[in-house]
């Protein structure tokens, strides 16, 4: 079973932030980049890669983004705080 991801785009630093769910981290940039998928994040500018986990399955990620939606902001933050300070573009290592 492929593995799977859930990740979080933002606009800027503490921007809007867009929570998703693929098999493939490096496509699902790739179609955010050229703005084919999520009017969300189209709308919103959210196109730098800040956050994201790795699953053993598609199944065990999409129950954490269905987790992740529920949460406040500042928990969101928080994780993306503590595994990426600056808030760089992880994209750019897929």
């Amino acid at each position: 079973m492929k593995p799977g991801y859930v990740y979080i785009l933002a606009s800027k630093p503490m921007g809007v932030l867009y929570i998703g769910v693929t098999d493939d981290l490096a496509k699902r940039m790739e179609q955010h980049r050229s703005q084919s998928v999520s009017s969300f994040a189209r709308k919103y500018n959210c196109h730098l890669l800040v956050w994201f986990e790795e699953f053993e399955n598609i199944h065990d990620a999409r129950a954490f983004e269905r987790q992740m939606k529920k949460w406040n902001r500042a928990w969101k933050v928080n994780r993306i705080v503590e595994a990426n300070p600056t808030w760089h573009d992880l994209a750019q290592a897929l």
